[in-house]
């Protein structure tokens, strides 16, 4: 067999191509951000529609979504901290309480 130009073998990897290994990390990552994007999403988006979007939008989807839960996230511990603090300062001081110590001793039977 006589060879013209380019060598072509199907075993060699080209410019472009992914190992099986890179390949494999690849697509876990893809369908894991779909998922997170079709369950936090509430119902907004189905898996086809994700799956079918360019890869800019999905990105740019991904990351409103991912902003939104850290600002709902920020806001709540903030507000929680707040609402803490209130309601220490409704409730009162905590004050010491003072313990009554017994004015007589008693000893413990022995057996």
């Amino acid at each position: 067999m006589e060879k013209t130009g380019k060598w072509r073998c199907p075993l060699e990897s080209t410019f472009f191509s992914l190992t099986p290994k890179e390949a494999l990390i690849f697509r876990n990552s893809i369908f894991t951000q779909i998922h997170e994007i079709v369950f936090h999403g509430k119902g907004g988006y189905d898996w086809e529609t994700i799956y079918n979007m360019p890869i800019w939008l999905r990105k740019f989807t991904w990351n409103a979504i991912a902003n939104h839960y850290k600002e709902e996230n920020q806001s709540s511990q903030e507000s929680t901290v707040d609402e803490s603090i209130a309601n220490m300062r409704a409730a009162g001081a905590v004050t010491k309480k003072e313990v009554n110590v017994p004015s007589y001793v008693t000893k413990a039977s022995k057996k």
